[in-house]
Formats: structure tokens, C-alpha cells, sequence
């Protein structure tokens, strides 16, 4: 049950508390209406970050933050950890895994998920990182499976624990392929000395002719030459096709035996039972009108990576799933709905978005960056990756557990978040969660709809 009364006030209920949906959220205080924020996890994750708490650069609780301290100082921001399971928008009802909850204005923030593209070996095996836990995934199996490499038995094995193979040539490929890179060079030498570091491969294999394709030729060309020189194989038009038997298989034939197989190729927006399918469109993700309005609904919006806005004449094909995209959203609708509330429909504002640029970073000092017609290449883009990343981060604390980590690393080559931990879950929680997936939901409703209709 949400235990919540509405009174008076119009009630908003955000799905997702991700960059959209916090921004949404924040520009509500003080609206006096109620903002119900509604997200699986109890708190917000920075995802730019997430590689490294993949590749022990970070802790996890450096890049979060509890959604409750976020809103503790407006009661008309209401946080509940939930998972939304379906909308009834001909009764304005949305249902979630702790009940149902009525709404005035629906916001759509859920943001994507994995897309292994309908293949159930690589859905099974490979390693996605797209959350906090999946992160955490990732650093255990690695460090795990060094530590196998050390106690094998046979060549074999050990090879394919030390092949590391990494899937997807966007941001998120390049930068976690070059942390590992960075962990091969500064740390498994000193951590495994019995181990020959020549031994491991890290693989970044990209469908296309490049990385990073939403940036500059020169930027690509330039993080391509910077993973090279740090050691990692850089291998285009190779589509991987399946996981096998510890073995990446590409469409070409080739194979590689490897034991840490990441997926970061591709991703679908998150689904939500209720939108219509001639609402969804490519990647899954929701359409939407100029003011993020879901095509057909009146009280409907979806921000961020989870909608497809194709309103924007420089954007035909929707715009890039970028954080400053569902930031900028979050911030347009907050004020559309501000004036839609208090009856000002003449006074909402189409979103139009300002590219503010695109960056990522390779490693130490390596890094790119092309904002409007300013590309940088190294050391003066490595910088601005550090002071727009910590400045991005929320909280005094975590921005200051960043940089000093950031700064250790820097000076010793080194860090020591290294350590393999398998949180076990409590018998209680256990209980919950397997009650919680068999829950008998949505017949009342569906009927209650069909009346209406």
C-alpha cells in the first residue's frame, strides 16, 4: 500500500528516479501539488560512472544517493521503492508492486535496460552494466576469476579467465575497456605475480567501422589510437553472434575463448504494460509530442532514454540517450506541468533540446571530448571530463570521496576497492520479493477499465 492522501492537491507520480526523473522531481518543490517519485532502488545512481565500480576505481555508494535524504526537506515530494507493473489510463490508475496508486499527471522515467537483442545465450552469460548491482556483478567476476587464474590447472582454463572481452564500441565500451587496461598495466602485475600480464587480451569489438559514432571522426580516431597504445585489441565490423562453451562467436567465423564476456552493445527502453503498442517505436521506446506528451494521452509524459521525440527538426530520428537530453526534458516538463495545473494550457513550451557536447574518457590524461566545434583530444579533455563528471555528482560527500579517490589513484597508479563481496540476502527479504512476483494483479482493474470504456 502507498498510505498516502492525496487531499486536494493534484498528484504527480514520477516512474524512475534517474537523471530525468530526479531533475522533474527537484523543479516540483514548493509547486504545491504532490510529487510521488516512484523507483526500485532506494536511491539515485550516477550511470556515467558505474564502469568504475566495475573496475574497483570507486565504491558504489560514491556514485548514489538515498532518494529519501534527497526529498527530506519538501513533505510534497513523496518517495516509494516500487516497481511499476502496468497504467490504467482510462481510470488514471497506475499499478505497482505494492498496489495501486491514482494519479493526475503520469511521468514515464524509467530509462532502458540491456538489449541483447533476442539472444538467450548472450542474455545469459555475458555480463551488462546498467546498474549498480550489475556493476558490482562484474567486479566480482573479474577479480574472481584472477584469482582462479592463479590456482588452475591447465593453460587452457587460465586463458580464458585472462581474456576479457568487451562488446560495444559506444562510451560506455571505451571507457570500462580502458580502466581494465589500466588494471592490466599498473595493477595485476604487483597483485599476481606468479601471472605473466602478456598473457591477458582485453577485446573491444565493435559491429561498425568505429567508436564512439556519435562523435567526431578526429575523437574516434583518437580514442582507437589511445586503447592501442594502452594494450587493448580494437576489432571493427565484428558482430558477435553468440556465447558458447566460455566462446565469443562472431558472424565472420572467428572466436574468442574468454570467461568475462561484457555486454554493453546496445540498449531498450524499460517496458510498462498499459502503453499501446502504436505508442512504442525503435528501441521500445515510448513516442512522445513536442512537450513529452505520450501520443494519444492527455495526462501521460515520458522523459529521458524511455521516450522517442521526434517533434525536433534537428532530431528527426530522436534524440541521442544522453543524460543531458532527460536532464533538459525533466527540466521543460517541470514547468509545462507547473502551468498545465494551474489551467495556463496556452503557456506550455515545446522542449527543445541544447547540445551542450559529448565526452568520454580512455584512461590517465586520455580522454575526448567535442563540444559544438571545440574537439579536444588528451590531457585538456581528460580535465574537463573530471570537473563535469565531480561536478554532476550529488551530495558534498560523494563529490569529495570521488575526487580524493581520483587523486590517490592518479598520484600511486593504484587503489584498494578490490575485494570480492556476494551480498547474501536476508530469509525476510527472500520472502517478499517471491511474494511481491506473485502477486495477483490488474484483473479488477482491466474489468473496471472495460466498464468504463
Amino acid at each position: 500500500m502507498f498510505n498516502l492522501n492525496k487531499g486536494d492537491k493534484k498528484r504527480i507520480v514520477i516512474v524512475g528516479g534517474g537523471l530525468g526523473g530526479l531533475e522533474l522531481a527537484k523543479r516540483l518543490e514548493g509547486s504545491g501539488m504532490q510529487v510521488v517519485v516512484i523507483d526500485r532502488f532506494n536511491f539515485h545512481t550516477f550511470p556515467p560512472l558505474l564502469y568504475q565500480v566495475a573496475t574497483a576505481g570507486l565504491e558504489e555508494s560514491s556514485i548514489s544517493f538515498p532518494f529519501r535524504r534527497l526529498f527530506k526537506n519538501d513533505r510534497d515530494v513523496i518517495y516509494r521503492m516500487a516497481e511499476a507493473r502496468a497504467v490504467f489510463p482510462k481510470l488514471n490508475i497506475l499499478q505497482t508492486s505494492i498496489g495501486k496508486i491514482e494519479y493526475d499527471y503520469l511521468v514515464l522515467a524509467a530509462g532502458t535496460t540491456t538489449n541483447f537483442f533476442g539472444n538467450a545465450n548472450i542474455e545469459a552469460n555475458a555480463m551488462p552494466m546498467k546498474t549498480v548491482a550489475e556493476a558490482m556483478g562484474l567486479r566480482n567476476a573479474l577479480l574472481s576469476n584472477w584469482e582462479r587464474a592463479d590456482t588452475c590447472a591447465t593453460a587452457e582454463e587460465r586463458q580464458e579467465l585472462l581474456n576479457i572481452v568487451v562488446v560495444g564500441g559506444g562510451a560506455t565500451g571505451v571507457e570500462v575497456a580502458g580502466a581494465l587496461a589500466q588494471m592490466k598495466n599498473h595493477i595485476f602485475p604487483s597483485d599476481y605475480p606468479d601471472l605473466d600480464a602478456k598473457q591477458m587480451h582485453i577485446y573491444l569489438v565493435e559491429a561498425s567501422d568505429k567508436l564512439l559514432a556519435a562523435m567526431s571522426p578526429e575523437s574516434s580516431s583518437k580514442t582507437k589510437r589511445f586503447l592501442e597504445d594502452m594494450g587493448v585489441e580494437v576489432m571493427f565490423n565484428k558482430m558477435v553472434t553468440d556465447y558458447c562453451d566460455y566462446k565469443v562467436f562472431m558472424k565472420d567465423g572467428s572466436v574468442i575463448p574468454t570467461r568475462t564476456f561484457i555486454w554493453v552493445s546496445g540498449v531498450k527502453a524499460n517496458h510498462i504494460d498499459g502503453i499501446p503498442n502504436e505508442c512504442i517505436g525503435r528501441g521500445f521506446r515510448i513516442k512522445v509530442d513536442s512537450i513529452n506528451r505520450v501520443e494519444g494521452f492527455s495526462n501521460i509524459f515520458s522523459i529521458g532514454d524511455q521516450c522517442l521525440q521526434t517533434s525536433d527538426p534537428a532530431y528527426p530520428n530522436g534524440h541521442p540517450q544522453l543524460a543531458q537530453v532527460a536532464i533538459q526534458q525533466g527540466r521543460c516538463l517541470a514547468e509545462n506541468l507547473k502551468d498545465m495545473a494551474a489551467g495556463k494550457q496556452n503557456d506550455v513550451k515545446p522542449f527543445i533540446y541544447n547540445d551542450l557536447g559529448s565526452m568520454a574518457t580512455v584512461g590517465r590524461n586520455k580522454a575526448v571530448a567535442d563540444i559544438g566545434k571545440f574537439h579536444s583530444q588528451g590531457f585538456v579533455a581528460w580535465l574537463l571530463w573530471l570537473f563535469v563528471h565531480l561536478r554532476s555528482i550529488l551530495g558534498v560527500r560523494n563529490k569529495l570521496i570521488v575526487f580524493l579517490n581520483w587523486l590517490w589513484s592518479y598520484i600511486t597508479y593504484d587503489n584498494s576497492i578490490r575485494m570480492i563481496v556476494y551480498p547474501t540476502k536476508s530469509v525476510i527479504v527472500r520472502e517478499r520479493e517471491e511474494r511481491d512476483k506473485t502477486v495477483h494483479w490488474g484483473e479488477d482493474l482491466k474489468q473496471q477499465q472495460q466498464e468504463q470504456q
